[in-house]
């Protein structure tokens, strides 16, 4: 399984997140921007942007490699590509 850091860059609306996906073979680098009403629609505030970030990396890693995510792209684009995103978000949420 792959390993996910998160590190929140900048807050408020369009909250920046650089993200590192690491196997054993190599990593992926990655910047995501997080929009504050995809965020409390996704979480209700409910976890950090950070988690809620990882939670969407682990929804993609289900469906392509590391390799195949995009260097850099808004949150709400996930869906553009994966139309059940939202309605299975909740899976990949950390559990308590």
């Amino acid at each position: 399984m792959a390993e996910i850091t998160v590190t929140e860059t900048g807050s408020g609306d369009g909250t920046v997140c650089d993200v590192v996906v690491a196997d054993g073979r190599s990593k992926t680098t990655h910047r995501v921007t997080v929009p504050e009403d995809l965020y409390q629609r996704l979480t209700r505030g409910n976890i950090t942007k950070a988690q809620c970030v990882e939670a969407a990396f682990r929804f993609l890693l289900d469906r392509e490699s590391k390799e195949s995510i995009l260097r850099s792209f808004d949150l709400p684009l996930i869906s553009s590509y994966f139309p059940e995103f939202e309605s299975q978000f909740a899976e990949y949420l950390p559990s308590e």
